[in-house]
């Protein structure tokens, strides 16, 4: 879904206001595919406090993560890709590429991770009598949010049906489906642990990083397949409000 993951969605626009159809759906793959794909748990630095080089380094990921993406549509799915088109694409060696991602499947993850990662710092940084799951919500919307604003804008919120059959056939890549969010699990758990005061080896983080998963598995899978569009934030935001509620058993239909 988009090219709007992670913290610069700048560094290569082909995957932002592109008049295409699949680069559109570019960008709606990276709205919700942080929740699908992972890293090889390496820790990356955000924009804000980092220097020129490792400014250059950052740069160099997103470059290549674009690439990756931007190949996957062009091609009909990322086996027909190889490392070097990648890093052709991006203007840099294969070494280079090998001294950033281990593989292809990494490097197209690379801007969901860098957004999660953002959710997990932000989670810290909230209020700490503030209820979890609110917490939790706001934590993983914002950046969210502040992405799809940047290359959207408001106005430009929803995807389009043309946009969404695009989606679709990302979704049923078992590559992409199946490397989840194991990769950075423990760290959900971790910063969990740390705000309840309980231990990353107890059931009760474990659980809710778990919930924090399947919501978004439920969301992204509401947003693929709904006609008329909506909008991704807003399923997130129904189906963390359902967790904190208690999940109460619904109104049997009539």
């Amino acid at each position: 879904m988009k090219a709007a993951t992670g913290a610069a969605i700048e560094v290569i626009d082909m995957t932002a206001r592109v008049g295409t159809a699949h680069s559109e759906a570019q960008a709606n793959f990276h709205k919700i595919a942080c929740w699908e794909i992972l890293p090889n748990g390496q820790q990356f630095s955000t924009v804000g406090d980092v220097g020129l080089r490792e400014r250059k380094k950052l740069d160099t990921r997103r470059a290549l993560s674009d690439a990756a993406l931007h190949l996957m549509f062009e091609r009909g799915g990322l086996e027909n890709v190889t490392r070097e088109d990648i890093a052709a694409m991006a203007g840099v060696s294969v070494r280079t590429f090998n001294n950033y991602f281990t593989g292809k499947y990494e490097a197209l993850a690379y801007r969901q991770t860098e957004r999660m990662r953002r959710s997990i710092e932000l989670l810290r940084e909230r209020p700490a009598d503030e209820p979890l799951w609110t917490a939790i919500t706001e934590a993983v919307i914002a950046p969210l949010q502040e992405d799809m604003d940047d290359v959207y804008g408001q106005e430009n919120a929803l995807p389009t049906r043309r946009q969404l059959v695009e989606v679709r056939k990302i979704l049923t890549i078992p590559q992409i489906r199946d490397v989840t969010f194991r990769g950075m699990f423990d760290e959900w758990v971790a910063v969990i642990a740390e705000r309840t005061g309980t231990d990353p080896g107890d059931r009760y983080p474990r659980l809710v990083a778990a919930v924090v998963r399947a919501v978004g598995d439920v969301a992204m899978d509401e947003y693929a397949g709904a006609d008329p569009p909506v909008s991704f934030p807003s399923l997130l935001r129904e189906g963390f409000a359902a967790v904190a509620a208690g999940l109460p058993e619904p109104k049997a239909r009539v």
